[in-house]
This record gives structure tokens, sequence and C-alpha cells, in this order.
């Protein structure tokens, strides 16, 4: 029988990681043969790096295009401004493509280019080309976006890294930078963006918002006091995911307090209503720092004086002594966060 790609593939977590590897990564090019580029597509890390230039591209295909918090403009240049903030790039330039289905309201278009423009002026980030392709009706499900943008190397990340006082493979806030010892912060309360999605799609009368904002004060606020080795914002696959792939990437074990781990009550109970896991739901506003034990409680009032950062918490640490990732659960006993298939909402950005 022969193969097909299937919505598990695209939604993050174990299935796709390994569709990348194997179909992606097998039939493409090496892109580092030369050694030219700092950080290559083989690294899967949030952004690419050539010349000490940090660039990332991302495709939108949120439903509903529109959810309690935010909506598609403003989840992509959100979602590309905090790929590039988490590798230690300040972003300066963003390309916006649109594909849009016959039909499809303008007023509602208008509202969403709108939304998208102001997102990126919050980074004052400019918008300097795109393009726009019109298909028939059926071909798409109303439209879809594609944002890519290049940042150069933060001013501070230098200074950051120096405070780390050790010596990194790789000049950037990248997966594998973690070692025994470093502390986890999570910048704020898990789950609200996938909980808004579902509320919408499925009629639950909520009051949670998407979290959907760029990261960037927050992850500079970071830099700023020193320390932070790796950056990531857990979306596809949620915290589970992005743990696993540190802990892959960085060879090392990793320990996580559940209690430590802020969730809102009305995100739980959405969770618990449909079975999610809320570690595994994606996030459009969080940032997961790596930071050296020594600064994580300056990096953590410091993350906390932002207005986006009033419930991060330090909820685990890199640990020699496991495998994989281990959380000590709210009754006090241990079992192992396994990186999920796929992330169980579909379409969530």
């Amino acid at each position: 029988m022969e193969k097909i790609v299937t919505m598990a593939q695209g939604a993050g977590g174990k299935l796709m990681s390994e569709f990348i590897k194997e179909h992606i990564l097998s039939n493409l090019t090496p892109a580092n043969k030369t050694g030219d580029i700092d950080l290559p597509l083989e690294a899967l890390d949030d952004s690419a790096v050539i010349d000490q230039i940090a660039l990332t591209t991302d495709s939108y295909t949120v439903s509903p295009l529109f959810f309690p918090g935010g909506d598609i403009g403003r989840l992509a240049a959100a979602g590309t401004i905090n790929d590039l903030a988490v590798i230690g790039a300040r972003p300066v330039a963003m390309t916006c493509s649109f594909i849009i289905e016959e039909g499809f309201r303008m007023n509602l278009f208008d509202r969403i280019c709108r939304n998208l423009s102001e997102t990126a002026k919050e980074v004052s980030l400019p918008i300097i080309t795109g393009d726009t392709k019109v298909v028939e009706r059926g071909a798409i499900n109303e439209l879809m976006i594609n944002t890519t943008a290049i940042g150069y190397r933060s001013e501070i990340l230098d200074r950051n890294l120096s405070e780390a006082r050790r010596a990194l493979d790789k000049n950037w806030l990248v997966d594998s930078n973690l070692e025994s010892g470093d502390q986890i912060i999570l910048s704020g309360n898990l789950a609200d963006h996938g909980a808004a999605l579902l509320s919408k799609r499925y009629g639950v009368q909520s009051l949670i918002k998407s979290d959907v904002a760029p990261i960037y004060g927050i992850v500079q606020e970071a830099l700023k006091v020193g320390g932070v080795v790796a950056a990531k914002d857990p979306t596809r696959g949620g915290l589970s995911n992005l743990l696993n792939e540190w802990s892959e990437k960085s060879k090392i074990g990793i320990f996580v307090q559940e209690q430590a781990i802020p969730i809102s009550e009305g995100s739980r109970a959405i969770c618990e209503m449909l079975g999610i896991d809320p570690l595994t739901i994606g996030n459009e506003g969080k940032a997961v720092l790596g930071v050296v034990k020594e600064k994580a409680g300056d990096v953590l009032k410091a993350i906390r004086r932002h207005p986006l950062g009033k419930n991060a918490s330090i909820i685990g640490e890199i640990s020699g002594e496991i495998k994989g990732v281990v959380m000590e659960t709210s009754v006090g006993t241990k079992r192992i966060v396994e990186s999920p298939l796929g992330d169980p909402i579909p379409r969530i950005c």
C-alpha cells in the first residue's frame, strides 16, 4: 500500500520529526557542505544562521481564522518574530505572502492585514516584500499566510553568553547548548492558545484568550541579565515536545516539577473536559529558557517585570543523572514525559 501524508505529520511531535528527517532532509541537498552556514537546516533549530544573519520562515493555516485573543494575521507576525527572538536575533525585516480562496470577504482580509501589520510594529519590524495568489473555491480553506523574516545578532547576546562562563559550540541560543545544572524557566501559563481555539471550535463558553504575542521583549530582558544558553517557544507539540527536543539535542536528561508549571484554571478545565494533556498543546506567546543556575533567579525576576511574564516560573532543571524527560507529579510520583505523536489540536497555527 502506498504511503500518504497525514495530518499528524504536520502537527509537531514524533511523527512530524520523523517525516522531516526521512522525507525532507533526506531528499534535500545538505546546505552546509562548504561550511559557510553557521546554523544549517539539519540543526532543526527555530532559525537558520548564515554570515551571522538569522533567517526563519513559516506558513500559517490556523482554523478558525479568528479566535479569542487573535487571528491568523497576528499569529503570522508573532510566530515569525518569536522564532528569531528565541535564537538570539533582533528582527529587522519580514516578507508576507497570501494564498486566498476565491470568495473570501474583503473586510475580513483587511482586518487580518491590519492586525498582522500592527503586531509587526510592536517590535518595529517592517514588512518589505511579499506575494499574493488567489485560488478557486475549494482549493484551500479561506486563507493561508507565509511569512519569512531576517534578524541581526542581538546586541546583548555576546554579553549574555559570557555570563554562562563556559564555552558553547554555537554562539546562539540553540537547542544543544544545555548542561547539567541549568535551570528551565517558563514565561507564563501553558495551553491558553490551544484552549482558546478549542472553545471557539466547539462552542464552549470560556473566558480564555489565546496568548498569541511577540516574546521578543521577554527574551531581551532575560538576555540583559545574562546566563541564558537556550531558548525556544513551545508551539506545536507544546512543552512536552520542546523538552524532548532539548534532551535529544543536548544529549542530557531533564527533570521538571508539575506543580511549578503554571496553567490557568480555565485552560485546565477545557483540557480535562476534552481529555487533552495541557503539556502537549501548542502555545504562541510563551518562551522557555535554559539558564545557568547562578543567574536563574535574577532572570526570573526580570521576566516577571515584563507585562507578559507575570506568571513566569522555574519549572525544572537539566540533569545528567536521568535520561529523557522526567516529571515529578503533583502527588509526588514520577513519570516519563514523552514527545507526543502530534499536537492533539490540528491546525493550531
